[in-house]
């Protein structure tokens, strides 16, 4: 991933393509940052968690812009959000979600809300895949209704 992203760097350079060049720049610059602060080499998790927090970063940025009516600003975010999530791995279907979920409950079997912390263990392999904050949540509304 981050070969793939450095060699896209180097043909935005030579295609002279701006908007590329910028956000490239700006996502090569948080996986150093992050590879820096691990001290050690990023794996592909790590880096679809890095590109994941870019995306979030410029959803809420869109937020903030769209309540003072900064329409060019909501535009280039979401181009940059367009752009950056072809980086990132297919997203999971509410079915597969869903069924992913079911295979945790039959795994642990929760009785309470206490157990929430198990499921969601269980679960972290699709952390790339989907979005956990609404896993989450799913998670905790099947465990309330038990």
């Amino acid at each position: 991933m981050i070969e793939k992203i450095n060699n896209d760097l180097k043909s935005s350079m030579k295609d002279q393509d701006k908007f590329s060049l910028g956000v490239l720049r700006m996502l090569k610059s948080a996986l150093q940052l992050e590879s820096i602060n691990k001290k050690e080499e990023l794996t592909e998790e790590e880096a679809i968690a890095v590109i994941k927090k870019q995306v979030k970063m410029r959803t809420d940025s869109i937020v903030e812009f769209e309540k003072f009516n900064k329409t060019e600003e909501v535009e280039n975010l979401q181009k940059e959000i367009v752009f950056l999530k072809n980086y990132l791995p297919e997203e999971l279907s509410e079915e597969e979600v869903d069924k992913c979920i079911e295979e945790a409950f039959s795994k642990i079997a929760p009785t309470s809300l206490k157990d929430m912390g198990q499921v969601m263990k269980e679960l972290q392999p699709i952390a790339t895949r989907t979005d956990m904050s609404k896993v989450s949540k799913k998670v905790k509304d099947k465990i309330m209704s038990l």
